[in-house]
């Protein structure tokens, strides 16, 4: 954020104590992250830092195609390298050969059939990791190759490519009176690009056999429970002889690790005796993991001659790549919000996931919600243009709010400001034009050194509504477990939630400085020995597990506030704590928590579970979603209608965020999750040829640079608390990416004047419209 854009944030609100006055400690304070100091330094211990003593390195022998047939494996070759200490396939698996965080149809290695680009064929160990690498090039592997399905509307007539078929899910929504038409009906065919979490560091682990047989697998795990139980059943053991410590995680906007990489590690440390570490390449990176869903969506609205919405009629196809993973989850969530913030009386939705031979699909922020949002925020940009109606304005007319139904039939009970939120970034002013500052060099679509011409550039201005689910969805279970521990004046919290860049570990830290009034609160090394707390996604971490830890320091309170009670004859409620003292309503008792701690350990363990939801039926109803969140963002661009260049000029940002626990975090959050879904608008598509990656490289996947970056003026933040969650927060970083994406392209048609109908957006679209309009 800019500076001047600071100075319009409203993270400190009117009336807030000024900065040498407020608060240092607790809840709404902008604590710093305790590994700030390191991760500035470089000496933050990542997973690519680990070291073991006799160490052996590991290699993958990945498939350079993305369909064939194998018709055999020689491995002598490799075997005998010097320095080669084993050498993995299919054949060396002891547990399940498959594995799946929800369905097992993904092999560990591949064993008749190749069905993606990059997929593991054999791994190899060896004491150096150049001949680790040399040694699985040396394998020799005989293919056949077969007839790639690389486009997912031919997976539904193809022959299976995997033995559950090509269909992952299906879900037909159905929603009022399918004979219902309104007077102005607008179409659009949208296609939404392949986006690549493209983690500041690439996937790394070490893995240590153990004395009973057993392994420890050091990782940048995610859901270190969940990597456990894939791993135990690979190697045929059981889960308490598996042990997952989560190492630095450098960041994760997605599912961080790719399971087909942290299985063979373990696999060889088995066999070998020996630790064994591997480091992806980025190539290997870019292979392996798995990356937004592609999307195929078809639309047609009604609305009314004063535009309001009627029908919305969509078919939505996400493209799984070769395994399902998490697209069903996907869909459901693609399915559900394929109409957007809006009241829609009447909608009937078809939604696909179809099996391809292209690169894995699965979690990123805002998954489902995010591609369903740019088209049918394009959808209202063309309903505005028919009916001469401002675009602000229509979407308006139309904003969900509390109380409404969704068309799954479930009752939006959170709080939905999406009016507010709309009209404080419509009402925020608007940048200069570069005429009315002479003074200052005006930056070009091209850049510093850009060739473009002045006379060339266009302004246009854009809006767009998202929304997101927090926690899980259709029935998960979201229980997280912590223990709150006080002894000699320090506090630790133990919980197994992984902090991925979220900030829960910071949030830990100020919720006990909050309720117990200690200043020096630490938070332990995650690790599966501690009860699990469930994956870091969906803001599940602020809710679940921060309202674990709040309830276990609540008790730890409750037995340190009872025997003062007990002492002066008064109930624990009439006690309180601030400012490190603990004072009772009538002042009669006034002590420090130090003191009133002296001598004691203290220490409760608490659970967190949010009210249950339900699966979609068979007509895609259902109360399958805990909350919600929502955003609303317009988009200040400038393009070149010469060269077919944009430039974010500004992003106005208004969010529901139910409460503001660290300022500067949540500012933070917002920021990066903007510039996010600017790299999907504009520059971030990881391309294929028949289903093979081109360039699997950050020269080749061009991601947005502090260059790329325009202002973002966060200009009004919401704080209405949602009732049921702890401290009434909602998640912060994935709405913000579901929504500019399609607020960018909303200015850029506004700009060029023709639809833009794809993501991300090509420079040639961009001269075409130009060329077009004259």
């Amino acid at each position: 954020m800019s500076n001047d854009a600071a100075t319009t944030s409203p993270l400190r609100p009117e009336g807030a104590p000024a900065a040498d006055e407020a608060p240092t400690r607790g809840l709404g304070v902008s604590l710093p992250a305790a590994d700030t100091r390191a991760k500035t330094e470089g000496t933050f211990p990542y997973a690519s830092d680990l070291w073991a003593e006799g160490l052996l390195w590991a290699a993958l022998l990945r498939s350079p195609h993305a369909h064939a047939r194998i018709l055999s494996v020689d491995t002598s070759a490799a075997r005998e390298m010097p320095g080669v200490r084993a050498v993995i396939t299919h054949e060396d698996v002891p547990g399940d050969t498959a594995y799946g965080r929800r369905i097992a149809d993904r092999p560990v290695f591949a064993a008749d059939t190749v069905r993606h680009h990059g997929e593991a064929i054999a791994a190899v160990a060896a004491d150096h990791p150049d001949t680790a690498r040399l040694a699985a090039a040396a394998i020799t592997v005989e293919y056949e190759l077969l007839e790639p399905v690389t486009d997912p509307e031919r997976a539904f007539e193809a022959e299976p490519l995997h033995p559950d078929g090509n269909l992952v899910r299906h879900i037909p929504l159905r929603y009022g009176d399918p004979d219902a038409v309104g007077e102005v009906v607008v179409e659009g065919l949208y296609r939404i690009g392949r986006q690549d979490p493209a983690p500041v560091g690439a996937e790394a682990g070490l893995a240590v056999p153990r004395p009973d047989g057993g392994v420890e697998l050091y990782l940048a795990s995610t859901d270190p429970h969940a990597d456990r139980a894939l791993a135990a059943a690979c190697f045929g053991l059981e889960q308490d002889r598996v042990k997952v410590v989560v190492t630095g995680v450098p960041g994760a906007t997605g599912d961080r690790e790719d399971p087909g990489f942290q299985l063979p590690l373990g696999l060889l440390a088995l066999r070998t005796g020996c630790p064994v570490k591997l480091a992806a390449t980025r190539e290997e990176s870019f292979l392996g993991h798995a990356h937004r869903h592609p999307t195929l969506l078809r639309y047609r609205h009604h609305a009314d001659a004063e535009g309001h919405l009627v029908k919305v009629e969509a078919q939505l196809l996400l493209d799984a790549g070769a395994y399902a993973d998490s697209s069903a989850e996907s869909l459901a969530a693609a399915v559900a919000f394929a109409c957007g913030p809006y009241v829609v009386p009447h909608a009937f939705i078809e939604g696909w996931a179809v099996r391809t031979n292209n690169p894995p699909s699965g979690h990123m922020r805002g998954e489902g919600a995010m591609q369903v949002c740019a088209a049918y925020e394009a959808q209202m940009d063309k309903l505005a243009a028919k009916l001469g109606v401002d675009p602000a304005e229509l979407r308006l007319r139309n904003v969900l709010a509390t109380g409404d139904l969704l068309p799954t039939g479930q009752t939006v009970t959170c709080p939905a400001p999406v009016a507010e939120l709309l009209e404080a970034v419509r009402d925020f002013p608007l940048p200069s034009l570069p005429k009315d500052t002479p003074e200052e060099d005006w930056l070009l679509p091209g850049g510093p050194e850009g060739a473009g011409e002045p006379g060339a550039v266009r302004r246009g201005v854009g809006y767009a509504l998202g929304m997101v689910h927090m926690l899980g969805a259709e029935g998960a279970d979201e229980v997280s477990t912590a223990t709150v521990r006080v002894q000699n004046g320090v506090a630790t919290v133990i919980c197994a939630a992984v902090d991925t860049g979220s900030g829960f570990a910071t949030l830990a830290r100020q919720i006990v400085q909050d309720v117990l009034g200690v200043e020096d609160v630490r938070v332990a090394a995650v690790d599966t020995d501690q009860p699990p707390a469930g994956p870091a996604a969906h803001g599940r971490h602020t809710w679940v597990s921060g309202g674990a830890v709040e309830r276990a320091a609540k008790m730890v309170r409750t037995q340190l506030l009872q025997p003062l009670a007990h002492q002066f004859g008064m109930s624990t409620e009439l006690l309180q704590i601030a400012d490190g003292r603990i004072t009772s309503y009538d002042g009669v008792l006034s002590t420090t928590v130090m003191e009133a701690m002296a001598g004691k350990e203290l220490w409760a363990t608490a659970q967190c579970r949010p009210h249950p939801t339900e699966p979609l039926d068979a007509s895609g109803q259902g109360d399958a979603f805990v909350g919600l969140a929502f955003c609303a963002i317009r988009a200040v661009v400038d393009v070149d209608i010469e060269l077919g260049s944009v430039r974010v000029v500004e992003m106005a940002v208004a969010q529901d965020v139910g409460r503001v626990l660290n300022p500067a975090q949540l500012a933070t959050r917002i920021e990066a999750g903007v510039t996010q879904g600017i790299g999907a608008a504009l520059t971030e598509n990881l391309r294929t040829s028949r289903g093979l990656v081109r360039h699997p490289d950050l020269t080749g996947y061009a991601l947005p640079t502090c260059l790329d970056a325009p202002d973002i003026r966060i200009v009004k933040l919401v704080e209405e608390r949602d009732v049921v969650a702890p401290f009434g927060a909602k998640p912060a970083s994935a709405v913000p990416v579901v929504t500019s994406p399609a607020a960018v392209a909303a200015a850029v048609r506004a700009a060029t004047g023709r639809p833009v109908n794809r993501l991300p957006i090509r420079p040639q679209a961009a001269v075409a419209a130009a060329t077009a309009r004259g």
